[in-house]
């Protein structure tokens, strides 16, 4: 199962400076990041409200508030979602779509980041947020267009690893046996 989205693709300022965000073969696409004047509380409350839970294992990134979220999406793929102080009483969200902690391919698959997906939740709760251009250091005026991104299913079978990790412990487990028990 394929994921399809959008992401900004030409970006101008109010200054009226345009920009084209970056693709990188190895980095992938420059993110962007929404920012938002609320408490990391309130917005624990509205992602969880809307099916986000804890991570229990992540590379936390520096100035990260708390765990990340994720929310599942059409298997294999989940949402991650981390927020980051910003000082002066700001958050940044940082959000990307890719293959589900729940796979061995989780480790070396494709991601995108994303802004529109968490922009619809935000305005359903009615948050007010702007959309931050780190490198440039300056808020989103407007977005000229869009990249169509298409995230491709894993080309093997997607493996859920805490089953093998019960296979691996039985058959460990039987050899063990076996083997202590043709020692006495």
């Amino acid at each position: 199962m394929e994921y399809l989205t959008t992401y900004p693709k030409t970006v101008s300022f109010l200054d009226g400076l345009k920009h084209k965000i970056g693709v990188d073969s190895t980095e992938g696409v420059e993110q962007l990041h929404v920012v938002v004047k609320k408490s990391f509380d309130e917005l624990m409350k509205i992602f969880t409200d809307e099916g986000f839970t804890k991570v229990k294992f992540e590379h936390k990134q520096p100035d990260q508030i708390g765990s990340g979220l994720n929310l599942k999406l059409k298997k294999p793929w989940e949402m991650h979602v981390r927020m980051v102080d910003l000082k002066k009483g700001l958050i940044g969200i940082h959000a990307e779509v890719e293959v589900s902690r729940d796979y061995l391919q989780h480790l070396f698959s494709q991601r995108t980041p994303v802004v529109y997906e968490v922009e619809e939740i935000l305005k359903k709760y009615q948050v007010e947020y702007s959309i931050w251009h780190d490198k440039i250091k300056k808020n989103v005026h407007a977005i000229v267009d869009n990249y169509k991104v298409k995230l491709s299913t894993p080309s093997l079978p997607v493996f859920a690893w805490k089953p093998m990790l019960f296979v691996i412990g039985t058959v460990a487990a039987f050899y063990a046996w076996k083997y202590f028990n043709t020692i006495l």
